[in-house]
This record gives structure tokens, C-alpha cells and sequence, in this order.
């Protein structure tokens, strides 16, 4: 586990790439575009590396992702649902 905080893209994909990471979560405070962006970067330097996202998600920004190939864990998201994504990602 390796907890950013407020990380740039860039550093989230040498982070991802340096630490050979099996899936990368990534806290969104409301601003799918830049989990977008994150997602484009990871896709290019990982390709098939698994990504998902939680957070202040509304329904359309989960349609968003879900339209990136992202699974959206919204406020109210069990943990065991998080956990479970997690572990089935990760095979």
C-alpha cells in the first residue's frame, strides 16, 4: 500500500511503475477529469494495469469511469465491496 496524498499524475505513474504495483486506487475529490488524465498516463506506462476510484463520485462521474473501464466505489460504498473489486483485479 502506498498512500500519495495529493500526488500529481506524474508521480502516481513512477510511483505505480517503481513500486511494481498490482493495482492502483485513486481518491477522487470531485474532479473526474483529472482521474481521467491519471487513467490515460497509467494506461500508457502500465498498459492493463487495474485501476479503480473512490470517492465524491455522483452518478455521472461513475458513468464516466464506468465508460473508462473503471470501476467507481461513490460515498456509501461498502468496504467489502471495495475489498472484494480489489482481491478479483488482482486474481
Amino acid at each position: 500500500v502506498i498512500l500519495g496524498g495529493m500526488a500529481k499524475t506524474d508521480e502516481i505513474v513512477r510511483a505505480a511503475i517503481d513500486e511494481d504495483v498490482d493495482l492502483v486506487g485513486l481518491n477522487v475529490g470531485g474532479h473526474v477529469q483529472v482521474v481521467e488524465r491519471i487513467v490515460e498516463a497509467l494506461r500508457e506506462a502500465r498498459p492493463g494495469l487495474p485501476i479503480f476510484a473512490g470517492g465524491v463520485l455522483s452518478p455521472t462521474s461513475c458513468r464516466r469511469l464506468a465508460a473508462l473501464g473503471i470501476e467507481a466505489y461513490p460515498p456509501g460504498s461498502q468496504l467489502t465491496d471495495i475489498v472484494a473489486s480489489a482481491e478479483r483485479l488482482t486474481g
